[in-house]
């Protein structure tokens, strides 16, 4: 969607020269001849994932011989690409170096390919040449090794012993590895999970000779494993015809090379989306994303077993269908709650990283499900106890371990997208292009590069934008005297930095702008409610937004009461103006609401602190969520966020559950942060009032504990709420304004995060004025 088209950003005296330079560089944007192929690329990509033929795999399916001629290939078309693709180091399969044993694998599968149809004599002698030159890597540990190498590599020798081929590797080697998995085959160790293990790996080890306990993995495509080369070696050896069927339905879609699993389309797809929502860039591709979906959506729906029975492909899908608003249940997921449900499957028993950290995600972006909670503590666990011990074996190593700690160190529940965005770019992070399995395989017209450059200009647009924004506010406050009020903190950097780090796009403006506005002026407020203000200058503030005429000259008793009661006025008849032009009706009577119930509430607590009452907890509780103060900053931005939102809507018990859930988490987390400041002087809080009542609960730790919970279950209610589509009156994107100042809340609030008020600022400053530039290793 380009700016300049948007609806969303509208005419405004504050938008104004804002849109203009806004039309000026997407203008310059849309002519980039770079920039517009780009973004073509990508659009590919998500119609089309290809993926990277196999020659260990094609080299399985080669040895399949005919039903009619066991002297000849089923499949002759896969021997011919074995003869035309040697490497010139007489390797095959993909070349990187720290995929040294994968090439080893590929080589020795397409050695024992052309030695058992006595052909490529050639080739066969450069392969034992590569191997005998990196023969120290088969037993190096440092070098990552493919899934079941120390079943295939071993098997695989004993085939050459078979066919009369000798192996340059040392006999000690061979004879270590061969006892070595004799031990392992012999194991009297059982799982569900070692029972699929060894039937994927079926061509390594030749030993089963009971298709039942093979055929149980078969799927309803014939395929095991959707592995061709453990298809190939199951028809081989039992000669099923719904393995054949599988394997000739390859070479429908491949003319003479197989891929090392297949189908593999969905998860592919997937992880574009997710890359592209990961780095912020998402909404340039929102038809490409709506369509994949959902076809994702109707695989889902049929229990197409692509998804369903890859783990990570399951859980990456729950999340992206939930977060798009399709009706998804989390019942595939189900057997997963605990770690044993893992652990019986053929990715638990290889320890399989990706899945464990896909399911963490999925269980935080529906955590109010008991089974999910289950499931998000056990992979939380298990992720951190695989970093305490993480084996560094490649850059892939690397790459997934920063994946993992940046997935345990900012939980879905308190990250916000401009942060996760600036992170990950810096890091160069972007979609894994080359992956491991029995072997390593890529995605050819992926090209991370491109979406990394896309990313970083997409970032830095925005953040330019961002800092016209902070002079035009800057501006604002010195004209409008809000520094001349000695007893207001200024929090302006992260008044408007809340709502850029998770309304960061430039046609979202107008609703950062009063985000930002609606976040200085109740901090100013609420000095004015606490210190700075007398009762009458109170009574009279109320009094002029209450009776709201504008025709009338206002009676001010203080100079105070006059800037503060002339910037609210400017600031929601400018908002209303705003909210006019996406609304197509007036708003302007339910701003001036929202505004007097948070000045009624702070009038209470004032009263409160003043008269020394005791309230019971509903009483304050009741009072207190108005009077943090977040619904001037929310509730109008939901108006100009572009979808029209009618009377009955914003009257709704729907929106106003959502804004007294968010609110109610806010008041606990607030209360429990500055339970000893605000007790010290002599403020109520929450904390305290449970002590007063609650004297039977504990002492001050439990207490706390108590409240925690209560905040998060709050949390919970609001997510479940903005997930929930059916019966919903209030626009998602709407809803999830709310959401995204819990996260806001959540950030600010956490404990020991490192986050102290520099820290922040910190973060503040970078997010907001400093470009995000990539060093050229983050774009090969």
């Amino acid at each position: 969607m380009s700016i300049s088209s948007s609806t969303n950003l509208r005419r405004s005296p504050i938008s104004a020269t804002l849109e203009r330079r806004l039309d000026a560089v997407e203008h310059t944007r849309a002519n980039n001849v770079s920039f517009e192929q780009t973004k073509e690329k990508i659009r590919k990509m998500l119609e089309k994932v290809e993926l990277s033929v196999s020659a260990y795999d094609t080299s399985w399916v080669a040895m399949v011989p005919s039903p009619s001629s066991q002297s000849a290939p089923l499949f002759p078309q896969c021997l011919s690409w074995l003869l035309e693709n040697q490497h010139e180091d007489g390797s095959w399969g993909l070349d990187h170096p720290s995929l040294k044993k994968d090439m080893l694998s590929s080589t020795l599968a397409c050695i024992l390919a052309l030695k058992k149809w006595g052909t490529g004599e050639r080739q066969i002698s450069k392969g034992l040449q590569f191997i005998e030159l990196h023969s120290a890597s088969v037993t190096d540990e440092t070098i990552e090794k493919p899934a079941g190498f120390e079943i295939i590599f071993p098997g695989m020798i004993e085939y050459a012993r078979d066919l009369n081929l000798v192996v340059p590797l040392g006999s000690e080697v061979v004879d270590a590895m061969i006892q070595k998995r004799d031990l392992d085959l012999r194991s009297e160790s059982f799982s569900k999970g070692r029972e699929a293990y060894l039937a994927y790996v079926l061509e390594g080890t030749r030993k089963i000779q009971d298709w039942d306990l093979v055929g149980r993995y078969q799927r309803k495509n014939g395929s095991l494993f959707d592995s061709p080369a453990t298809t190939a070696a199951a028809f081989t050896q039992f000669r099923n015809d719904g393995c054949l069927r599988y394997l000739s339905s390859l070479f429908q879609k491949f003319e003479s090379a197989v891929p090392t699993i297949y189908p593999f389309d969905q998860y592919a797809r997937l992880s574009v989306i997710d890359t592209l929502e990961s780095l912020g860039i998402d909404r340039d591709f929102k038809n490409e994303i709506r369509r994949a979906l959902d076809e994702t959506y109707r695989c889902w729906l049929r229990g197409d077993e692509e998804i369903r029975l890859d783990l990570a492909t399951c859980a990456l899908a729950f999340r992206l269908l939930l977060a798009h608003g399709y009706d998804v249940s989390y019942d595939p997921l189900k057997p997963f709650a605990e770690e044993s449900g893992f652990s019986n499957t053929l990715e638990g028993y290889l320890k399989n990283i990706v899945s464990v950290l896909e399911l963490f995600k999925a269980a935080q972006s529906y955590p109010h499900e008991s089974a999910l909670k289950e499931q998000c503590l056990w992979t939380k666990q298990y992720l951190e106890m695989e970093l305490s011990n993480w084996p560094i074996t490649s850059a892939r190593d690397q790459y997934l371990k920063r994946e993992v700690e940046d997935a345990l160190a900012f939980p879905h529940y308190a990250s916000l997208k401009r942060l996760d965005h600036r992170r990950k770019l810096l890091r160069g992070f972007c979609l894994e292009n080359t992956r491991v399995m029995k072997t390593s395989y890529c995605f050819p017209n992926v090209c991370s590069s491109d979406i990394l450059k896309l990313a970083v200009e997409d970032f830095n647009f925005c953040q330019s934008i961002h800092g016209e924004e902070m002079k035009r506010l800057d501006r604002w406050i010195v004209e409008n005297r809000l520094q001349e009020l000695k007893f207001a903190r200024q929090k302006l950097a992260y008044c408007y930095f809340s709502g850029a780090a998770t309304l960061f796009s430039p046609e979202l403006s107008d609703a950062r702008i009063s985000w930002a506005k609606g976040g200085v002026l109740t901090t100013v407020i609420d000095d004015f409610f606490d210190v700075g203000a007398s009762k009458e200058e109170m009574e009279n503030f109320i009094h002029l937004v209450e009776q709201w005429d504008l025709n009338c000259v206002p009676e001010y008793c203080s100079e105070k009461v006059e800037i503060i009661f002339s910037v609210l006025r400017d600031t929601i008849l400018e908002t209303g103006e705003k909210a006019f032009t996406y609304q197509g009706r007036s708003v302007t009577h339910h701003i001036v609401k929202i505004w007097l119930d948070l000045l009624k509430s702070m009038l209470r607590e004032a009263e409160w602190s003043s008269e020394k009452p005791t309230p019971s907890l509903e009483d304050y509780m009741e009072n207190a969520y108005v009077s943090f103060a977040l619904g001037p900053i929310v509730l109008p931005a939901t108006y100009l966020i572009g979808p029209p939102m009618s009377e009955e809507t914003v009257g709704s018990p729907e929106y106003n559950q959502l804004y007294k859930l968010m609110s109610t988490m806010g008041r606990l987390l607030n209360d429990i942060q500055g339970f000893k400041r605000e007790s010290a002087q002599g403020k109520l809080n929450s904390v305290s009032l449970h002590m007063v009542h609650d004297q039977d609960n504990g002492g001050e730790e439990e207490i706390i504990e108590c409240i925690k919970g209560l905040a998060e279950r709050k949390r919970e209610e609001l997510q479940k709420l903005v997930l929930e589509e059916k019966g919903s009156v209030v626009p998602r994107e709407c809803k999830e304004a709310f959401l995204k100042m819990s996260k806001v809340l959540n950030l600010f609030y956490r404990k020991d995060d490192g986050f102290t008020s520099q820290d922040l600022m910190s973060v503040v400053k970078s997010v907001m004025y400093e470009p995000v530039t990539l060093q050229d290793e983050s774009l090969t």
